[in-house]
């Protein structure tokens, strides 16, 4: 068998991503974690008051997971699932650099 760059690529991204689900094994349960990956790329902060101004210059006062188009749940949940982490669970008072003001 022929073993391509982009097999290798692939074997080896999934076998990372094997690694970090079992150091993460609490992150199985469902809700984004700020340690996450994803998060952390994103700058997700459950309180969108402790975003990195500095580092997230598109941050805007006001803004919020609950008021995003990717924020699954309705008005007045505190926490409903995100399109952009895969379903997971994020606050409704949360901020990432995803954000996209709901129309």
């Amino acid at each position: 068998m022929k073993i391509t760059r982009r097999t290798f690529i692939s074997v080896a991204a999934g076998l990372a991503s094997l690694a970090t689900l079992g150091r993460h094994a609490h992150a199985d349960s469902g809700v984004v974690e700020e340690s996450d990956a994803n998060a952390v790329a994103l700058g997700y902060k459950r309180d969108a008051s402790q975003v990195d101004k500095t580092k997230f210059p598109k941050f805007q006062a006001g803004q919020a997971c609950a008021s995003c188009q990717l924020f699954q749940g309705k008005a007045g949940d505190a926490m409903a699932p995100c399109t952009i982490f895969g379903g997971k669970q994020v606050s409704a008072k949360g901020w990432c650099s995803a954000y996209m003001k709901r129309t």
